[in-house]
């Protein structure tokens, strides 16, 4: 069974940035597609981002288009989610998870989540 932690969440100010961490275990990383996604308080989780291991293209949604940046170290076994120009909006628990498809009925396994807080 796959595991998946998160690390590097944190409270920044609006207009900074921080880099996301997605360890995986119990599987090595080239085999599997890997998504990024998000619950702020009150609201259902979304997706942010997907890389998938046959295809080189990310997927992102339009909210953290041209700000987020997903990448993958096969090597490392880890995924990370670059987030530049931070919004307070983009307050949320993210997740990473494995995916079958780019979106929340498309994951197969959860980690735990991290917490990002964005003051303005």
């Amino acid at each position: 069974q796959v595991q998946l932690v998160e690390s590097g969440g944190g409270l920044v100010h609006a207009g900074q940035s921080l880099r996301l961490s997605c360890a995986v275990s119990g599987g090595t990383l080239n085999y599997y597609s890997i998504g990024w996604f998000r619950q702020a308080p009150g609201k259902e989780r979304e997706k942010v981002s997907c890389t998938y291991s046959s295809d080189d293209t990310p997927i992102y949604a339009d909210s953290v288009k041209d700000r987020f940046n997903i990448s993958r170290d096969n090597a490392e076994n880890t995924v990370y989610l670059q987030m530049s120009s931070l919004k307070p909006e983009d307050t949320a628990i993210y997740y990473c998870a494995t995916v079958e498809r780019c979106s929340v009925e498309g994951v197969d396994s959860w980690g735990q989540g991290t917490q990002v807080t964005v003051s303005s």
